[in-house]
């Protein structure tokens, strides 16, 4: 489905349902989480006196250590945050196994509600998410998929707010161990306020009512 396509069809949803369509959506993907992101350099800037040379600035490379994050949010904050044990692939049955054995139980006991007013449930193509055993379960589960264009991380909320906000509050700091990472972005994810999560929801409307207007161009 073309990005304009999509754009229509998600906007005469919204249309007809307003709010209740975007309450029962939820958005998830995958993100890797490294040791060591050095600071912007909007971050790494410091007062001096005028007559005070520059500071030198020295080429930092980010960490090799990483950590696999899976994390799917709803307008109301994060339902699962997985942090992806080091040397396991996501394929399809991986990713089948954590919608089966932690998403939905997660969803369960935090959001029973949308259990019984219907997922609508959004991800992105990855091949990952397209296979047949995936598509099956959503079915089973009658989760309703929410279609998504190819190549527009752009008209993704994990991609355009979620991670670029958590990662925005680990960059700078290192991180020694696996386990220091995951409770990193688990702290990271905490401090993130509230309402980010209505506000991601609404940029994503916003973005998908231009591609719309624009022949599937975003436009800032």
């Amino acid at each position: 489905m073309s990005r304009r396509s999509q754009g229509s069809n998600f906007l005469r949803r919204f249309q007809t349902e307003q709010n209740d369509f975007l309450s029962r959506i939820i958005t998830g993907d995958e993100t890797w989480v490294i040791s060591w992101d050095p600071e912007t350099k909007r971050q790494s800037a410091e007062w001096r006196d005028f007559d005070e040379p520059r500071p030198e600035k020295v080429r930092r490379k980010q960490g090799a250590l990483k950590v696999m994050h899976m994390i799917f949010f709803d307008m109301n904050g994060v339902i699962l945050r997985w942090p992806v044990p080091i040397g396991t692939t996501i394929n399809a049955q991986y990713y089948k196994k954590v919608l089966q054995d932690k998403l939905r139980p997660a969803i369960r006991k935090k959001r029973p509600g949308l259990l019984e007013s219907g997922i609508l449930f959004h991800h992105d193509n990855a091949s990952v998410h397209t296979a047949r055993a995936v598509t099956d379960v959503l079915a089973g589960y009658k989760w309703e998929l929410l279609e998504h264009p190819r190549y527009s991380p752009d008209l993704a909320p994990c991609g355009f707010h979620l991670f670029p906000k958590m990662k925005e509050h680990l960059r700078g700091q290192r991180f020694e161990t696996e386990e220091d990472i995951i409770q990193a972005t688990k702290v990271a994810i905490k401090n993130l306020d509230k309402c980010s999560y209505v506000t991601a929801f609404k940029d994503w409307l916003q973005r998908i009512e231009k591609c719309a207007n624009n022949g599937g161009c975003y436009v800032e």
